[in-house]
């Protein structure tokens, strides 16, 4: 069986195909910019991953070597941010050149809805234009298009509940009462799949894909609410734009300005299937928007959010390597827990999200907040499960640049800040008995700005992350105490009464 090829395994459609398909029986080699965001999942012992960009014909000529099919999942999401088309239209065009080369059979790609007849926005503009790109191409490809993506981990699903948990009152532009046909993660991973099997010739074929409801996102929020047991009122006004839209969800939502705006921006356009071709050919049945909100949420109770769109950096590029004899300013806290390594280890990954920062949380909250002034991603993105941890997953305003467990947590900022900043947890076990938490902050600044910026915040950086050591310290150490009564079975228990 020939390798299946996945690019963009590392965002929120990939992160769910390549585990799947490796179930199923698959060969899989998986296409990242940075493999070290696959190596720790627990999918990454099923597949192989290469090294490699889209922007880069030698890597995906290497990549695509032998595989029979290659998914293209990666694309743009424009923001505002300059070239972004131009850089699509170049993957795509190396995608299908080097496909050719390589023999690849057939390529499936991830596109957006639109009305074909439309002025669409730049972002739908540019993804109908790489589906164009790779149809055009001498291996036949199949473009699958599709609105919003219902799941749990889904920017526009997350936008969507942060909105309407927030709000009572809703302020709205016009577009909400758009139609779009919105679909399951569910339903697009059984089209993703189902595309190896189906017929497709010279030229390629174009499918929509939607879900078994058609509703205004107006609609949308106020069923939403009603699921959540929330009363929402929505005034829709014609005075907002798009761009100013997206500066309030980057204030509202976990969802960043950068993002949200071609998000917003989409919903100009009628998100419509034209056709139904593709259920003759894959005979699913599309859920409708409430069960595939309600499968979401219950996800999200039961902490099983398998990707979610922070799992994509805002980066073009990967981090760099992490080297600590390159930073001139390190900031060093060492201390001591009678707990075992295990133990403190535990009270170190469960950081950020709910947990908090084990110090001066508002300060880290007001930090977050500058960031989002100035477009930054801030603090609202949270985590992707409270306790478990993947190297790539996005931890607030820090990314997971290393994970061993019980021993070491590496995070990597991506908050706004003049230079490049590392915050690294390690644990050892002692001789003696407990353990030690070595807590040490990185910063390489600019010239002038980073080393300003260090100078002015220092003091205040030194008392907060003295005391977020020594907050994990003791937080392990009653978590080990509280373990050492209920083992000897003094710890306090409800009585109950006597029948």
């Amino acid at each position: 069986m020939k390798p299946i090829l996945i690019t963009g395994a590392s965002g929120y459609i990939g992160g769910r195909l390549a585990p799947e398909l490796a179930e199923k029986g698959h060969s899989v080699r998986c296409l990242a910019r940075d493999p070290r965001k696959l190596s720790g999942r627990g999918w990454g012992d099923l597949v192989e991953v290469v090294a490699g960009d889209v922007l880069d014909r030698d890597s995906l000529a290497r990549a695509m070597s032998g595989c029979g099919a290659a998914y293209y999942l990666v694309h743009s999401m424009g923001g505002g941010e300059r070239g972004f088309a131009d850089r699509d239209r170049e993957a795509a065009h190396n995608f299908a050149e080097a496909a050719a080369e390589a023999g690849i059979e057939r390529i499936i790609y991830l596109g957006g809805l639109g009305r074909r007849d439309e002025d669409l926005s730049d972002h739908l503009s540019s993804r109908h234009e790489v589906g164009r790109i790779l149809r055009e191409g001498s291996v036949p490809a199949i473009e699958l298009r599709a609105a919003m993506i219902l799941g749990a981990g889904s920017a526009s699903f997350e936008m969507m509940r942060s909105l309407v948990s927030r709000l009572p009152v809703m302020i709205c532009p016009r577009w909400v009462r758009t139609r779009s046909q919105p679909i399951a993660v569910r339903d697009v991973l059984s089209y993703l799949i189902g595309c190896l099997d189906i017929p497709v010739g010279p030229g390629g074929e174009s499918f929509d894909i939607g879900g078994s409801d058609i509703l205004t996102y107006r609609e949308m929020m106020l069923r939403f609410a009603a699921i959540l047991g929330l009363k929402r009122w929505i005034i829709d006004v014609p005075v907002l734009t798009p761009r100013l839209s997206a500066y309030w969800v980057n204030l509202m939502t976990p969802v960043p300005a950068g993002l949200a705006f071609p998000l917003i921006e989409g919903l100009k356009s009628e998100m419509v299937c034209e056709d139904d071709r593709i259920r003759r050919l894959i005979p699913i049945e599309p859920m409708g928007f409430d069960e595939a909100v309600r499968r979401a949420l219950d996800r999200i109770q039961r902490n099983e959010v398998l990707s979610r769109w922070t799992n994509a950096s805002l980066r073009r590029r990967p981090a760099p390597e992490f080297d600590p004899s390159s930073f001139p300013i390190r900031e060093e806290q060492v201390v001591r827990s009678g707990a075992s390594a295990e133990v403190l280890f535990d009270r170190v990954r469960r950081i950020g999200g709910e947990v908090g920062w084990y110090y001066a949380d508002a300060l880290w909250e007001i930090r977050g907040g500058m960031d989002r002034l100035i477009g930054g991603v801030g603090l609202r993105r949270g985590r992707r499960d409270p306790v478990r941890v993947w190297t790539g997953d996005a931890i607030d305003f820090w990314r997971v640049g290393d994970y061993e467990p019980d021993r070491r947590l590496l995070l990597h900022a991506e908050m706004k800040v003049p230079g490049d900043a590392w915050l690294e947890f390690r644990v050892r076990p002692l001789d003696e008995g407990g353990s030690e938490l070595t807590q040490t902050a990185y910063f390489r600044p600019s010239p002038f700005w980073g080393r300003l910026y260090w100078n002015a915040l220092y003091p205040l950086h030194s008392l907060i992350f003295r005391g977020m050591a020594r907050n994990i310290a003791r937080a392990a150490d009653r978590e080990a105490e509280t373990m050492t009564r209920e083992a000897s079975g003094t710890a306090i228990r409800p009585v109950k009464p006597m029948s």
